[in-house]
């Protein structure tokens, strides 16, 4: 094998994603049990009448968080999010959590208990037990991993290659609103460091900060899809990116998409701090990041189901096999969806 070509590429040129696939090529399962490996929210595993999910997740300080402005508590709350969304986008219930935490000795004992508190209380609300893990010194600052397990029925499993041209696309929630939190919460540690500022006046912001700190799963969505017997043919949690997460589906559904500028649910709160620093609000909307809303696809026949339920926004439709990636704008114009969200 000529590994010269690679040699050459740094692990920049690949991108998160595109590094995966790379490095995961050649890889194949050899257990039957393994019914779904790398490339989806979750792995599942056949456990015998169900099906077992598991995922897991990395958080490093100074590229996943920044302790001048992120509570201890928060980001235990938050890494549980991150990992258990994972689960609930197979359309599956998450049971389990277990915690890998690495730890400089800059922090003490109270640090890690306000951390692990805020694991418990997302654990408490989400019912989901924390079952283990580990800790261990670290040279340089904190590192977070959680590794979440849940369940499904093998009927009910919902993975990102299912959509079919002409199926709608759904989401719960708005977009953009942690991005937003997260270019405001940036500014005034920017303002810290230059000015000593020591005290923000953040009044005002506090939905987008909110977003960005401790995001909530739409849980109840899921549970009255179930009601209605709507069983989504693709799902994804919008983690990277409504664009890139949407592109994603139609990659592995074989689709391409079209969405209209005008469906986009966005806060007023993320339009009035976006205005505020002259970013045009759908950028956010479609590549912050970190929102936790449930990206899904359903057949166009459901239509009148999913508009009974209020928490659900229609915002496009899936369309043919090559037929491209765009947003529709209100004179009918035509951009192409381009993958610009988070990375790391």
């Amino acid at each position: 094998m000529d590994n010269s070509d690679n040699n050459k590429k740094s692990i920049n040129d690949f991108g998160k994603f595109g590094l995966i696939n790379h490095l995961t090529k050649n890889v194949k399962t050899i257990n039957k049990t393994t019914i779904k490996g790398i490339g989806d929210d979750s792995a599942v595993i056949d456990s015998g009448k169900n099906l077992t999910l598991v995922s897991t997740d990395l958080l490093l300080e100074g590229i996943h968080f920044n302790l001048i402005y992120t509570p201890l508590k928060h980001l235990g709350y938050k890494a549980v999010i991150r990992a258990i969304s994972d689960i609930y986008a197979m359309n599956g219930t998450p049971s389990q959590v277990m915690i890998a935490l690495g730890i400089s000795s800059k922090f003490g004992l109270d640090h890690v208990e306000d951390l692990y508190e805020g694991i418990a209380l997302a654990c408490e609300k989400y019912n989901v037990d924390l079952a283990g893990g580990d800790i261990t010194s670290s040279l340089t600052g904190m590192t977070i991993g959680v590794t979440a397990i849940g369940t499904v029925e093998k009927k009910n499993l919902v993975k990102r290659d299912g959509a079919k041209a002409n199926d709608l696309i759904c989401v719960t929630g708005d977009f953009g609103a942690a991005f937003m939190g997260l270019q405001l919460l940036e500014r005034e540690r920017k303002l810290f460091v230059k000015e000593k500022v020591e005290q923000p006046d953040l009044s005002g912001f506090e939905y987008v900060i909110g977003r960005q700190l401790k995001p909530e799963i739409p849980v109840s969505t899921l549970i009255e899809l179930k009601n209605e017997s709507i069983l989504p043919t693709s799902m994804i949690d919008v983690t990277d990116g409504l664009a890139s997460d949407l592109l994603h589906i139609c990659r592995l559904s074989d689709t391409g998409c079209r969405i209209f500028y005008s469906k986009v649910p966005i806060d007023y709160e993320t339009i009035r701090v976006a205005e505020e620093f002259n970013i045009d609000q759908m950028i956010p909307a479609l590549n912050g990041g970190e929102d936790y809303e449930l990206l899904f696809t359903v057949p166009l026949e459901m239509v009148d189901k999913i508009r009974t339920i209020q928490s659900i926004k229609v915002i496009g439709h899936m369309t043919s096999s090559g037929s491209g990636n765009f947003i529709v704008g209100d004179d009918g114009s035509e951009v192409e969806i381009t993958a610009q969200g988070w990375k790391d």
